[in-house]
């Protein structure tokens, strides 16, 4: 043994010691960075996805030693509390309302405080936590999401700290759930399975989900078991783990009309009946004749009232600007545009897209979040999280570009205004365009070389 582990020393020295450095990095992150302090966030979160690159590079196919590395990357976190959001504070909030019984979804947190006889565990600190914008709106998180809340709550035992390594580990086990599962999917569309590190290894994917505790991993990990479940052409178990995505997280509702073209006519009717029933059940305990309008409002906000390293948006609003637009206007009217735009563009890849193979639908939702993504008005970074899984199934590697100079963005954080650099976000975006742009060229001239042959 002790001769085995020489002769692997000697094997893998160099990236056992990129390993051991972007761990030490990553303690950093988690356990001494303060988020108004954007120089040395900007510095690690660059160092480590050069180590991310380097790791990659070196050893993409000893997958033992890249699944140990990316595990522990995140068990430093473990015992952390999240340093760039503050939303775990409203998970938590919620999950004691679910255990307690109560809907989340009729209950402000602004009106619930004021009671004398509040149940709540740590309310008052949940309550400070979660800030106003959070606590004067109802619940926007879906049903199966507010029950793992209500889980967490309950494994948390009615501490903050409790509750924080509770939804920690359901996250990583989801990370670790997606790596099994987007492997397999890697092999079965005839693509090299070392790219699901790409997923695994990145420094966005490893600080906003295990680090900062958002849920976008949970969705993407029944999001990925369910294609890989159409990948060996089992549709019936595939549509309820899909709802269980959408269930989650809202974005998987974007890509249904797609699977018209893959499924055919008859079939994509019973998938739609399926994931709307799977749906409808893990609504119902919530439902009330308050839920609908009460959770449609709250999700409208995202549209017509927030602004956050926005693309498209924010060079429409400084041309505007010039010809005396308001901004507080401007934005009401964007937002119930671009819901319309996003169905259009949705419409036209359902129709004029050869969606019948499970490669070239991916290739579709790629293109149909990346409009929507390049469109909205709030692109927080956990969001590119979707388009960095959604690139390592296709030929296109942008998101994984845009997943490393999203890092320009949180410059808003080190202010307490929260006020943007609209340079650094030009910089982002000119990097992402300008990839994007060299990569749909370089894509079509193969195409071209290819039929001429």
């Amino acid at each position: 043994m002790p001769s085995q582990l020489v002769t692997y020393w000697k094997l893998h020295r160099t990236s056992i010691l990129l390993a051991l450095l972007a761990g030490l990095f990553y303690y950093t992150f988690a356990y001494q960075l303060v988020r108004t302090d954007f120089i040395k966030l900007l510095t690690l979160f660059t160092a480590l996805f050069f180590l991310c690159f380097k790791l990659i590079q070196f050893e993409k196919w000893n997958f033992k030693f890249l699944l140990a590395v990316g595990i522990l990357f995140r068990l430093v976190f473990l015992v952390a509390e999240p340093n760039l959001s503050q939303d775990f504070y409203r998970f938590i909030w919620d999950g004691e309302l679910v255990r307690l019984g109560l809907n989340p979804y009729l209950h402000l947190p602004d009106t619930l405080i004021q009671q004398a006889d509040l149940a709540i565990a740590n309310a008052q600190i949940l309550y400070e936590g979660m800030g106003g914008l959070s606590s004067r709106h109802f619940s926007n998180y879906p049903p199966l999401n507010q029950l793992i809340f209500g889980l967490v709550a309950l494994l948390g035992g009615k501490s903050v700290f409790g509750s924080i390594i509770a939804m920690r580990s359901v996250i990583i086990l989801a990370d670790v759930g997606l790596f099994y599962f987007g492997r397999k999917l890697l092999r079965n569309l005839n693509k090299s399975p070392h790219l699901i590190f790409w997923y695994f290894l990145n420094p966005l994917i490893i600080i906003e989900l295990t680090g900062n505790l958002h849920f976008e991993g949970v969705m993407l990990f029944f999001f990925v078991w369910a294609l890989y479940l159409l990948s060996i052409k089992k549709w019936f178990p595939a549509a309820v783990i899909y709802a269980f995505s959408i269930c989650v997280k809202l974005v998987p509702l974007l890509f249904l009309p797609l699977f018209l073209k893959y499924f055919g006519f008859k079939k994509s009717i019973l998938f739609y009946v399926v994931v709307g029933v799977t749906c409808s059940l893990l609504i119902l305990p919530f439902y009330s004749s308050d839920f609908i309008d009460n959770y449609s409002k709250t999700v409208g906000l995202w549209f017509s009232n927030f602004e956050f390293n926005a693309g498209l948006y924010n060079g429409i609003k400084k041309l505007a600007v010039q010809f005396n637009a308001k901004p507080w206007e401007l934005i009401k009217t964007y937002g119930r545009i671009t819901p319309w735009l996003t169905i259009a563009v949705a419409l036209l890849l359902t129709f004029f897209r050869n969606n019948q193979k499970l490669g070239v639908l991916m290739g579709s939702m790629l293109w149909l979040l990346s409009f929507y993504y390049f469109s909205s008005s709030t692109v927080h970074p956990w969001y590119l999280i979707f388009l960095v899984t959604l690139c390592i199934f296709t030929e296109y590697r942008f998101a994984i570009l845009w997943s490393a100079v999203v890092v320009l963005s949180y410059f808003a954080y080190s202010n307490g205004d929260f006020k943007e650099n609209l340079g650094l976000l030009a910089i982002e975006y000119f990097a992402v365009y300008v990839f994007l742009g060299y990569e749909i060229i370089t894509r079509q001239g193969k195409k071209m070389l290819f039929r001429k042959k």
